[in-house]
C-alpha cells in the first residue's frame, strides 16, 4: 500500500467533510490522519483539511474526484 498526503482548502459547511469522506471510501482508499483548521476572512469560513490516505490504486483517482465537489477550492498532493 502507498500512503498520500493531502491538503484541501474548501468553503466550510456542515456536509462538507462528510462528503470528503464518502468519496475517500468508495474510491477505495483508507483515511489514516486527518486535521482540520479553519480560518475567517470577512465572513467568509474556509477550511484547511490535511489528511493522510493509503491504498494500491493511483491518487489521481481520488483526487480528481475530490475536486469535483462544489465546495472544494484546492488540492495539492504532498
Amino acid at each position: 500500500m502507498t500512503c498520500y498526503s493531502l491538503c484541501i482548502k474548501a468553503r466550510f459547511c456542515p456536509e462538507v467533510l462528510e462528503r470528503i469522506l464518502r468519496v475517500i471510501r468508495h474510491r477505495g482508499f483508507e483515511l489514516n490522519t486527518l486535521n482540520m483548521s479553519s480560518h475567517n476572512k470577512f465572513d467568509n469560513k474556509k477550511i484547511n483539511i490535511f489528511l493522510t490516505v493509503s491504498s494500491n490504486r493511483a491518487i489521481f483517482l481520488l483526487s480528481a474526484q475530490l475536486n469535483k465537489l462544489i465546495d472544494i477550492y484546492h488540492i495539492e498532493i504532498q
